[in-house]
């Protein structure tokens, strides 16, 4: 049984990726945790200064988080009505990281899936800050969402990478799941310049190709251009359902997140975009 945990504010930002997943999974066996996360900015303060009088603040505020998680997995229970999920709701003191990090690793979950905090222009969506934060310290994949995205069948998946990276199964694991669970096609991008693949680059597409035996795949070496670009231009000619990216040490998506420009606006996607953590 495949367990997915999805962090939600109640926003429809949020209700969208929890209707991504439902639809994605919905021939599977899941246990989704819908997370809420609560810091009454009172604690911040008079609360550690041991004030008697704000004590039961965080009990009212622990009152309204669990009360709304509970009409949310009704509201989904009764909307989706399938035997296959089962919800469990999580109410937390906490910052929203720190309740990942420690429920990524109790709970040994397969997945995040997550909203973006909405549009910045007709035809693209930003990662918010929580999303950035989730995707750079996450332990296993997550899966982000765009904001109004309407569900399709991942039928063909885009898969950008520099061949840099020691594939395994268990680093792929989850996009084998997804790609076997749909039948889907996957195509793999390579950004060439005016050199040859290295030894290291071929032996690591040749395991590539290895353990995508199983799965349908075509091989995309495009012309020397900034990755975004090239992104967007494969996208668009396969049209592609889902992106799919391996977040190692020296990855272009890892640079990307460093850069502080990035970190503010994020990472622009049309389509759900799911990291893959390299350890």
């Amino acid at each position: 049984m495949k367990k997915i945990l999805i962090p939600t504010d109640f926003s429809d930002n949020a209700n969208g990726a929890i209707s991504y997943a439902v639809n994605l999974f919905k021939n599977e066996e899941c246990t989704f945790y819908l997370l809420h996360t609560y810091t009454p900015a009172i604690y911040q303060s008079e609360y550690l200064l041991n004030s008697p009088g704000q004590l039961g603040l965080g009990d009212i505020y622990r009152t309204d988080s669990e009360k709304r998680l509970e009409e949310l997995k009704a509201k989904i229970v009764t909307h989706y009505s399938n035997p296959r999920h089962h919800f469990i709701t999580i109410s937390a003191f906490s910052v929203l990281i720190e309740a990942i990090d420690e429920l990524v690793e109790s709970k040994e979950l397969d997945l995040i899936v997550m909203g973006t905090q909405g549009a910045t222009g007709a035809k693209e969506i930003f990662l918010g800050s929580s999303t950035v934060h989730t995707i750079k310290r996450a332990k296993c994949p997550v899966l982000a969402i765009p904001f109004n995205y309407n569900f399709e069948t991942p039928g063909n998946i885009l898969f950008p990478t520099d061949y840099e990276i020691d594939y395994s199964y268990a680093l792929l694991k989850e996009l084998l799941f997804i790609s076997a669970l749909h039948k889907s096609t996957i195509d793999v991008m390579h950004v060439c310049n005016s050199y040859e693949l290295a030894p290291g680059q071929k032996n690591n597409k040749t395991k590539l190709d290895d353990l995508l035996s199983e799965t349908e795949h075509k091989f995309h070496e495009l012309p020397d251009q900034g990755i975004i670009e090239a992104i967007n231009t494969i996208q668009s000619e396969k049209r592609a359902q889902l992106l799919v990216m391996v977040k190692n040490k020296h990855s272009f998506l890892e640079n990307l997140f460093l850069k502080p420009v990035i970190n503010q606006i994020g990472f622009h996607t049309s389509i759900p975009f799911l990291v893959l953590p390299y350890h």
